[in-house]
């Protein structure tokens, strides 16, 4: 018979398993859907235009973007948050909050950041899960991007680091599959063989992104940057990034 301790530290790690999902889910009322990222520019661009082509683009963005970028840095608020409220926490939060912001290289991608964020910030308020703005300093920055309020809110479900970057990364390849199924288009077949395809990858990036230094961080896409860039003038659109 499994002992009271063992059986309370399982029901935690199933509850923050089920915290991440509600988490990564496209059901998630933050409006993840209406932004996809560059992505449908390169379909514009005819750059993506098959289920061979847009495996390739995603690969590049998650090893030259989320491995480098996104990922590292979620990694990096997670234990800030983890530190509690204290003046080192709090300014380590508004540090890498402050870097994500600046590596957004069109406005559609700053938008989308601080849209989710705030999108995410409000769920959290209506479930009483953000921390009392009682408290003075406040934990978290005012106008915290969608990254750090992902951190915040693994944190709050005792998600621990690595499953908060797999749930992470996941998200993003789920929502830039469901962009490509609506917008290339896409077979719901033929998105779940690129995800059979990236899959190796995610786990791939997560073990990269946990071994970088801080000076080794920062996305490289020229490619993205120039197709979101576009996307800002794009004629026809179905997405708002």
């Amino acid at each position: 018979m499994p002992t009271e301790d063992a059986a309370r530290e399982s029901q935690n790690d199933e509850l923050a398993l089920l915290g991440l999902m509600q988490l990564v889910s496209p059901a998630l009322p933050i409006g993840a859907f209406a932004f996809s990222q560059g992505l449908e520019s390169a379909f514009e661009l005819d750059w993506v235009r098959d289920e061979t082509s847009l495996a390739e683009w995603l690969s590049g963005v998650l090893e030259d973007g989320l491995t480098r970028c996104e990922l590292p840095v979620l990694a990096r608020l997670h234990q800030a948050i983890d530190q509690g409220d204290s003046e080192v926490g709090r300014k380590t939060l508004a540090q890498w909050d402050a870097w994500l912001a600046a590596t957004r290289e069109t406005a559609e991608l700053a938008a989308e950041d601080s849209r989710l964020g705030a999108s995410l910030k409000r769920l959290l308020n209506s479930l009483e899960l953000m921390p009392s703005e009682d408290s003075l300093p406040p934990l978290l920055p005012a106008q915290a991007g969608y990254v750090t309020l992902f951190a915040y809110t693994a944190h709050t479900r005792g998600v621990p680091v690595r499953q908060t970057l797999l749930g992470f990364a996941w998200a993003w390849l789920e929502n830039q599959l469901a962009v490509a199924c609506k917008a290339l288009p896409l077979g719901h077949t033929a998105a779940q063989r690129v995800i059979e395809r990236l899959r190796p990858a995610l786990v791939t990036a997560v073990d990269q992104a946990l071994s970088l230094d801080d000076d080794e961080l920062g996305p490289v896409l020229p490619g993205l940057a120039l197709a979101s860039a576009l996307h800002e003038t794009q004629y026809s659109r179905l997405f708002r990034s």
